[in-house]
C-alpha cells in the first residue's frame, strides 16, 4: 500500500541579519521541539513569494520587511504522510518595527524567536542545513539544499 501524496506545499522564508545575528523562530506550539528555522510560511493562492514573506514575517515577529533576492532553495518531505515542501529563502531587511519579547503570533504558530551568531548556530538544532551559508556567505546565485526527510 502506498502513502497518498498531497500537493507540494510552497513556502517563503526570510534571512534577516541584525547586527550580524540571524533571526530564527520556533514554530512548535508549547515549545514541543527545539528545532529553529527562519521566519516565513506557506504561499496562499494568488499571492507572490515576496507578498507571502512580508505577511508571514509580520505575523510571526511584528516586523515589516523589504524582500531582496533569493539566497537558498530547500525542500523536505515526510514519506510516511505524503508531505513535501519547497521553501525559497530571500534576503530581507527590516523596514519598520522592533523585536519585542511581548509579541505574539496571532495564529499561535511561532512561540518564540531569537537572534543568533554563526558560532551559536553550531549548538542549535535548525533546518535547513545550508541556512548559515545562505545567511553569512553570500555569493552569486542561490544555494540548493537537496530533499531531506522531515525532522520532528
Amino acid at each position: 500500500m502506498s502513502t497518498p501524496c498531497r500537493p507540494t506545499r510552497l513556502a517563503a522564508r526570510a534571512v534577516i541579519l541584525l547586527d550580524d545575528r540571524l533571526l530564527l523562530v520556533n514554530a512548535y506550539p508549547g515549545g514541543a521541539s527545539d528545532l529553529w528555522c527562519a521566519p516565513g510560511g506557506g504561499v496562499e493562492p494568488g499571492q507572490s513569494l515576496p507578498e507571502t514573506l512580508v505577511r508571514e514575517v509580520a505575523e510571526e515577529t511584528g516586523l515589516t520587511i523589504t524582500v531582496g533576492p533569493p539566497v537558498l532553495v530547500s525542500e523536505f518531505h515526510d514519506p510516511r504522510h505524503g508531505f513535501h515542501q519547497v521553501e525559497v529563502f530571500f534576503q530581507a531587511q527590516v523596514a519598520a518595527g522592533t523585536l519585542s519579547p511581548d509579541w505574539r503570533d496571532p495564529a499561535g504558530v511561532v512561540n518564540r524567536w531569537r537572534l543568533v551568531t554563526r558560532a551559536e548556530m553550531a549548538g542549535l538544532r535548525f533546518k535547513p542545513d545550508a541556512l548559515p551559508r545562505a545567511a553569512w556567505d553570500g555569493g552569486p546565485g542561490a544555494l540548493y539544499d537537496p530533499l531531506e526527510e522531515i525532522v520532528p
